[in-house]
């Protein structure tokens, strides 16, 4: 699946053929219309596969509890750290903008919309508060545009303000 992720991630559902995706992940296309029976069930398997990446992510970074359980604060700070970490996978970010973008789709909505519910859910867990997680949210997409735009890089005061430096 993460192959499919990957190629999927270059042009977005509508731009991407299902030959590229059979030859990116070195299998036929025969084959791959076997295990879906259109690119747009594919794809929705795509988003529900790096949903869990996201949630398991999450969930690896959470801080550890004494009990008493993590101040707000750390919890923000570790669920920012493990979106950090899926910032660095540059393909899975662009794959969830395209998968915004092909929301019109039933399929690919209706496992858009999965993905959000399941990272509010164990966000709220984790963070304990929605106000947390809608800014949780929040900063996530503005991490979105800087990763995708590659604004790290770019000596710019409009980039700074948006990368924070």
């Amino acid at each position: 699946m993460a192959a499919a992720v990957d190629c999927f991630a270059q042009k977005g559902f509508y731009g991407t053929t299902t030959h590229e995706i059979a030859q990116w992940a070195g299998i036929s296309q025969p084959y791959l219309y076997r295990l879906y029976p259109n690119k747009e069930a594919l794809f929705a398997a795509a988003v529900d596969h790096v949903s869990v990446v996201m949630n398991e992510t999450l969930v690896a970074h959470s801080p550890a509890s004494d009990g008493a359980g993590p101040t707000p604060e750390a919890a923000l700070d570790a669920a920012r750290g493990a979106y950090t970490t899926l910032v660095a996978d540059r393909n899975i970010l662009r794959f969830l903008m395209h998968a915004n973008c092909a929301a019109g789709e039933p399929l690919v909505a209706q496992a858009v919309r999965r993905c959000y519910a399941k990272q509010v859910d164990t966000a709220r867990q984790l963070l304990g508060d929605d106000d947390a997680v809608r800014r949780w949210f929040g900063a996530g997409m503005l991490d979105n545009v800087v990763a995708v735009l590659g604004l790290t890089d770019i000596d710019e005061p409009w980039a700074h303000v948006l990368t924070a430096r």
